[in-house]
């Protein structure tokens, strides 16, 4: 498995890449955006890549983050989403916007990605977050409360703001533990932020 290619960027091409690692060219596929986002042609990038092994096809995927990678491989266990849906939805949005639409249960949201009707939406939906609340169930963080002696300031925060639930829940999306987002989320001001703004904030503290 290649958990990341790092190495020289040799061409830019419509969909994909080709980093030069001691002599040898990696065909790595991109969303448009993601492309855009990379350095110059000679120089040294370092991408996040998904290795997908088909019975008649070996590609690798690459991402700027660690984030848009969760969200590839989100999409990508969901009946009827294929990799190329997968890269244009990343295209066109946020991994922390695409959390919070799952969420929130945002069909409009996600029928304006390529490649997604009504009917996919509601099946992304239900699937991923089926899926959350068999991982890491929301509810347990009360349980959790009441197990503890005392609640920290983020555990109290989370009582008393729904917000905080949401967010925390879009960014256990991406991957990120309970502890780890409670520890980002204590140094934020949640009471005067949106949810999309405590995602946003969020996902720059913990990718710090």
């Amino acid at each position: 498995m290649l958990a990341y290619i790092k190495g020289k960027l040799e061409m830019k091409m419509t969909g994909y890449i080709v980093i030069d690692v001691g002599g040898l060219g990696y065909k790595v596929f991109m969303s448009e955006t993601s492309i855009e986002k990379l350095g110059n042609i000679g120089e040294i990038i370092k991408v996040h890549t998904y290795y997908r092994v088909q019975e008649n096809d070996i590609s690798i995927y690459g991402f700027n983050t660690l984030e848009e990678l969760k969200m590839f491989e989100l999409l990508l266990g969901v009946s009827g989403v294929g990799a190329k849906t997968a890269l244009s939805m990343l295209a066109v949005c946020e991994p922390s916007e695409f959390a919070l639409a799952v969420i929130s249960e945002d069909v409009k949201t996600l029928t304006t990605m390529p490649g997604i009707g009504p009917k996919s939406a509601k099946r992304i939906i239900l699937e991923l977050k089926d899926k959350i609340k068999k991982e890491q169930e929301i509810e347990n963080i009360k349980n959790q409360i009441e197990e503890n002696k005392g609640p920290s300031k983020i555990q109290q925060l989370i009582q008393d703001n729904s917000k905080v639930e949401e967010a925390i829940a879009a960014l256990q999306v991406l991957g990120y533990s309970k502890k780890e987002i409670e520890k980002a989320f204590a140094k934020l001001n949640t009471k005067e932020l949106s949810i999309e703004e405590l995602i946003k904030k969020g996902l720059a503290t913990l990718g710090k």
